[in-house]
């Protein structure tokens, strides 16, 4: 592409098209960045520019850009299907992935419900829950319980489990009630010094009890993203939590959604963030990852415990009568299930844990700096927070927008540092080698100089 080209997209992009999660005016006199070409763990822009695609492309791309086995999967399945709708059609990839899915996701979920996004698999979580309890004879369970911090996606329903107010609290005219429990982060228990994460554990686990001890008469479900709140800020969490979340749950009669949208296949260092702690929800909400971030795909699986109070005479109407356009895409399915198989045929765990420590040990150096606080890993996952002093613990006038400065001078030494508030993180494809790890925080601790000079 030469610079005439270019810069008619780019004005064209300017004309024409709204971003997400973008203040448009930020780019008045500024371009995006018109990605050209992405091959591996890199991005290129249209002048040339090399990146590292350090957030994975919004959390999705695992083998990285352009494997051939996923694009062989995407060209061998074309000659065949392309799209067929799901209700009274099925095909090979779609009954093939569903299988795989049961077996390699915790004991117990047995069904699998297609869609086309993480924002869908949750949504149609929360209406199975729901009508679950209707057709169980406790139609008064109608509520749903979220940990503050935690992001499930953007529909409507999605929104109101949702807990991040920077992106919520605008449309909560529009929100059902949802009751809200306390986030995890053990950030906010560092006056108890050594004992911050069990004193995080005893209130937050003590806020679940209180609740269902006066609520769970109402609440159908409670949602939680396994091990990190990702879009709250990166906080990560002892398994310990989730282990609770799960036995209170079968103690109280809730059901546990686990939205593993983000942190599935592989990102924490297990194939899903649930077998840190050893437990099966009764509903798991997969996407991003499961196309290897190739094609839109979503999947919600349940219990069969689930999936038999539907299953009955057509009289009844108690089918679940929710569905897609895109649901099962046979196309997506088929990368789906050859991106399975790469994670068998190229070992891929096996590498992710070499990688992830690696990953851990070396994003400590960062610490050398006053400004970076909370160093937090897991898996492929690293983060950490700016501040103005971490010896005094002043934090920068959200004004100063300091995470917005360091995603610019990130472009400027070949990273994308997307940020979140002041928090930057890493959210890495997992075929990045320690050799790249090594240059990636190089690459940030440049950053870091410019932002602290």
């Amino acid at each position: 592409m030469n610079d005439l080209e270019a810069r008619a997209l780019l004005d064209k992009d300017r004309q024409y098209v709204w971003h997400p999660f973008t203040q448009m005016k930020d780019y008045a006199e500024r371009d995006h960045v018109l990605v050209d070409k992405a091959e591996g763990v890199f991005l290129y822009d249209a002048a040339g520019n090399r990146y590292y695609d350090t957030v994975s492309s919004w959390w999705v791309n695992l083998h990285g850009h352009g494997h051939p086995r996923l694009r062989q999967a995407v060209a061998r399945q074309m000659e065949r299907v392309d799209h067929v709708m799901f209700s009274g059609f099925t095909h090979q990839p779609g009954i093939e992935l569903a299988e795989k899915l049961v077996q390699l996701t915790p004991a117990g979920l047995d069904k699998v419900f297609y869609s086309d996004n993480g924002s869908t698999a949750v949504e149609v979580a929360l209406k199975l829950s729901f009508q679950y309890w209707h057709q169980s004879g406790a139609p008064a369970k109608t509520r749903f319980a979220f940990v503050s911090g935690g992001y499930h996606g953007d529909t409507i329903g999605a929104v109101s489990v949702g807990g991040v107010d920077e992106y919520h609290s605008l449309f909560r005219p529009l929100m059902f009630a949802a009751h809200a429990v306390p986030s995890p982060d053990v950030r906010a228990f560092t006056g108890f010094g050594a004992d911050a994460e069990a004193a995080m554990l005893s209130h937050c686990v003590s806020a679940v009890r209180q609740l269902f001890e006066s609520s769970a008469h109402e609440l159908a479900a409670l949602i939680v993203e396994p091990m990190i709140q990702a879009a709250g800020g990166m906080v990560m969490y002892p398994a310990a939590y989730l282990q609770e979340l799960r036995a209170l749950c079968t103690q109280f009669g809730v059901h546990l959604i686990a939205d593993e949208v983000a942190v599935g296949f592989g990102r924490t260092g297990r194939m899903f963030g649930c077998e840190h702690a050893g437990i099966a929800p009764d509903f798991m909400c997969l996407s991003k990852g499961l196309t290897a971030g190739m094609l839109p795909l979503s999947a919600t699986l349940c219990t069969k415990a689930v999936y038999d109070a539907f299953y009955d005479d057509y009289a009844t109407q108690k089918m679940f009568t929710h569905g897609h356009s895109f649901t099962g895409n046979p196309i997506a399915a088929a990368v789906a299930l050859e991106s399975l198989a790469i994670f068998e045929d190229e070992r891929v765990m096996d590498r992710v844990a070499a990688a992830s420590g690696h990953l851990r040990d070396t994003v400590q150096r960062l610490a050398a700096y006053d400004g970076v606080a909370h160093i937090r890993s897991l898996g492929m996952v690293a983060a950490f927070d700016l501040l103005r002093s971490r010896k005094d613990g002043l934090r920068f006038d959200p004004a100063e927008r300091i995470g917005f400065r360091a995603y610019k001078e990130g472009l400027r030494e070949g990273l994308v540092l997307r940020p979140l508030g002041d928090t930057l993180y890493f959210w890495l494809p997992l075929i990045t080698t320690p050799e790249q790890i090594d240059d990636i925080v190089d690459r940030t601790e440049r950053v870091l100089q410019r932002l602290y000079a």
